[in-house]
């Protein structure tokens, strides 16, 4: 196998990399490298600065108004902005509900949704876990009973990332409740937000920032035009959206931001290592930056083979395999920085003195999100190795 770009990747990799230095925001650079959180404005006219010249959704093919872009050049370019500390895409947008609209959503979905999430004109929320339904999904009990041409919806979302932000929520709800699977009777619903009967309740982090939220939804009526596919199909829908979301939780350049970041601690006085200290943080971050090698080659592979309407049960590997990269990469920075990595700047306040702290406490929860660790074992055992 060939690992090497070639000129044509070489000449866009160049492209990308002169397009970020020269459009990118130095406040918006310099947030992402001190891991503070960006503000809503921040998010949005960097996607629609990316949107402008069709960037906006990397992954999207060029018949629903994306660049068409190979495998490759999608990786080269989420790679330079992670390199370049600019925000990728709003995954909500880009990764999540964008591909299932164009795998299965209908004409006037298409047609009313596709460039306005492109462009940020409709922020968008993810609506799946629930108290009782996180890892194990298929246990959500919200519940949409049809009423003429409406389902009324009651429930409780919980962890919905930015719903605080967001103008629509893309959900998942029982509409047939004798199901004889727990994964058959959902349906996929797009949820207008400021409909009557939503609610939306922060919660605050470990890391003092405000970026989930619990959603109530009591007696929200929604347009049966305004379900994706067919009732009951819902499950096939979110497997696709989650295959698509666990690609993306790689986030193998985020990974070696954090190691360029060990490196110039290692190199610094300010360290206050001794040699051998610096030696050995030196060898762990060289076997993760090895192993990071053999994901991007994995991830490489995966994206190749991605098909529209298709679910590929290996972006369970990456996700594992990228989620305990960047916690591993995480917590050797904050070892190598010392005290100084304990502290960290909550919303709204000014810069901290490192982003140490910042990283090591918001990866921690990555071991959750888009399906637990152990579940994603659970498909590669079944779906991938056939056991």
């Amino acid at each position: 196998m060939d690992l090497r770009f070639s000129p044509e990747d070489i000449a866009f990799r160049d492209q990308v990399r002169a397009f970020v230095a020269q459009n990118l925001s130095p406040e918006t650079r310099r947030k992402v490298e001190q891991g503070r959180a960006l503000d809503k404005a921040d998010v949005v006219d960097w996607q629609r600065t990316l949107n402008r010249v069709g960037w906006a959704t990397p992954s999207w093919p060029a018949s629903a108004g994306g660049p068409g872009w190979s495998a490759v050049q999608r990786y080269i370019f989420m790679d330079e902005l992670y390199a370049a500390c600019a925000p990728e895409p709003l995954s909500f947008n880009v990764s999540m509900i964008g591909p299932v609209l164009i795998a299965y959503g209908s004409d006037e979905q298409k047609a009313r949704f596709l460039k306005a999430t492109a462009n940020l004109d409709i922020w968008w929320a993810q609506g799946f876990s629930e108290p009782g339904a996180g890892s194990d999904l298929a246990a959500l009990s919200a519940t949409a009973v049809r009423d003429g041409d409406h389902y009324v919806v009651n429930g409780q979302k919980l962890w919905q990332g930015m719903a605080h932000r967001a103008d629509w929520m893309f959900t998942l709800v029982r509409t047939d409740p004798n199901a004889a699977k727990k994964q058959g009777g959902i349906s996929f619903l797009l949820i207008d937000l400021k409909a009557p009967g939503v609610t939306i309740r922060p919660i605050i982090t470990i890391d003092g920032r405000h970026e989930v939220n619990e959603v109530f939804l009591d007696d929200v009526r929604v347009p049966v035009g305004d379900r994706v596919g067919e009732e009951n199909q819902g499950w096939t829908y979110a497997k696709y959206l989650l295959s698509n979301e666990r690609t993306g939780i790689a986030r193998i350049g985020m990974t070696r931001r954090i190691l360029a970041r060990v490196a110039e601690a290692l190199s610094s006085v300010e360290a206050g290592l001794t040699e051998a200290e610096r030696a050995r943080h030196a060898a762990e971050a060289t076997a993760i930056e090895a192993e990071l090698r053999a994901l991007e080659i994995t991830q490489l592979r995966v994206l190749a083979a991605q098909q529209a309407g298709q679910t590929d049960p290996r972006s369970s590997i990456l996700k594992i395999k990228g989620v305990e990269l960047r916690q591993a990469a995480s917590e050797l920075l904050l070892r190598v920085v010392g005290p100084i990595g304990y502290a960290f700047a909550y919303e709204g306040q000014d810069e901290a003195p490192s982003e140490a702290a910042s990283n090591y406490f918001t990866l921690r929860a990555a071991s959750i999100y888009g399906g637990a660790s152990e579940v994603q074992k659970n498909i590669i055992a079944s779906s991938v190795l056939g056991l």
